[in-house]
């Protein structure tokens, strides 16, 4: 593939990591990949699919904002997380992609824009960009723990700056919003008449505790308006249910404007199906088992991966906070790409910290989802193509 699509201008030209891998995977080669993210694939619990046949899965009763007793058992599950909140002030989506379209359609006007963190997950270029809207970066500085920092978001932002998006906790850095973090940024959205936009998709899987830690915006009395989001794609491992939602926050003025708005947007489109709405408290009440299972796994992975490394390497596992993912530290030389591709010789799939906007070092960015076999299996090759690095 090359050149660019005609309608969105994005680049469709393979970088030879893509076509290496398509290589591998044409000749039938074996593969341990430890890019993998989908948890319908990797062995962990899921919910039984009758729930999805209730009786009136069949009917249809138009909600914009979602069927209530769908809105009341998103309530109730972030109620379990210590976040009280009305499903008045809930909005479903069919994905937390859809609610970002939403939100940049009531916050912007075509050629305004958003502040996103980096390194981040690559999808915030492409949402704004659908809307007409401007993605500018703020650094999430390293020496901060790839914490963020408000001075940074203060310096990218610009007269046509209306919003602010945190990942909390950051994708695949895996660090938390603190309450010191929250309250400068408040102060600063407050100043500046900027909304709070809170992907907290991976919020329910911490490593850990920290007294300071903020798991939701959700909530909070804020002095901005906000917007939490989050789904059954991560809470329950379930991205083909296609069911997410938007909990609107801040002073009552600003919320009600904000809600009466998005209810009108949410008409237009009334994308979620009864069946999943119906399903949702039942699904819901499945993610506890769901979350023990894939924090279970993914804390034995990330067990294995210091394990194996060597009291004298010359790679590093980042400290994190949660979410599924980690982060090497590794030698600049042969570099990231370099790296990733003499590890798909050895059947090894990573991918370099450049897909994720990392600056400032080298970086591989794996998976800690993958079945612990396979996991485990990975180790040796990777070890030792590292061991030659730098």
């Amino acid at each position: 593939m090359s050149g660019f699509s005609a309608r969105t201008g994005f680049p469709r030209t393979w970088n030879p990591l893509a076509r290496a891998l398509d290589e591998r995977r044409q000749r039938g080669l074996p593969l341990l990949d430890l890019t993998e993210t989908n948890p319908t694939r990797v062995g962990l619990p899921a919910p039984e699919p009758a729930l999805l046949a209730s009786p009136g899965a069949l009917g249809y009763t138009p909600e914009p904002q979602g069927l209530l007793p769908a809105r009341e058992a998103v309530a109730a599950h972030l109620a379990s997380r210590g976040a009280h909140v009305s499903p008045g002030h809930l909005v479903l989506s069919a994905s937390t992609s859809e609610s970002y379209g939403w939100l940049f359609k009531l916050l912007c006007e075509p050629g305004d824009n958003v502040l996103v963190p980096a390194p981040s997950y690559p999808l915030f270029e492409y949402l704004t960009r659908l809307e007409g809207v401007e993605a500018r970066t703020y650094r999430l500085p390293r020496a901060h723990g790839f914490g963020l920092d408000v001075e940074a978001v203060a310096a990218a932002r610009d007269a046509r700056t209306r919003a602010v998006l945190v990942v909390n906790p950051g994708n695949p850095t895996g660090h938390y919003l603190h309450q010191g973090e929250l309250e400068a940024l408040g102060r600063l959205c407050a100043e500046a008449g900027l909304a709070l936009l809170s992907d907290e998709v991976f919020s329910d899987f911490t490593w850990d505790e920290a007294p300071d830690r903020v798991p939701t915006v959700a909530g909070r009395e804020l002095p901005m308006l906000t917007f939490s989001l989050s789904g059954l794609s991560k809470v329950a491992g379930l991205p083909g249910l296609k069911l997410g939602w938007t909990h609107v926050g801040g002073p009552d003025a600003l919320r009600e404007e904000a809600l009466a708005r998005l209810e009108l947007v949410a008409d237009t489109y009334l994308p979620v199906n009864t069946p999943v709405q119906l399903a949702l408290p039942g699904l819901l009440a499945h993610a506890p088992r769901f979350q023990r299972a894939l924090l279970a796994r993914v804390k034995e992975n990330r067990h294995r991966l210091l394990q194996a490394r060597p009291a004298d390497a010359r790679w590093d596992v980042l400290p994190a906070q949660g979410g599924w993912s980690t982060v090497l530290r590794v030698p600049l030389e042969p570099g990231e790409e370099a790296t990733c591709l003499a590890l798909l010789d050895e059947g090894v799939c990573v991918q370099p910290g450049y897909f994720y906007d990392f600056t400032g070092g080298a970086f591989l960015v794996l998976s800690l989802l993958p079945a612990p076999e396979l996991f485990s299996a990975a180790m040796e090759p990777l070890v030792r193509v590292l061991a030659t690095s730098g």
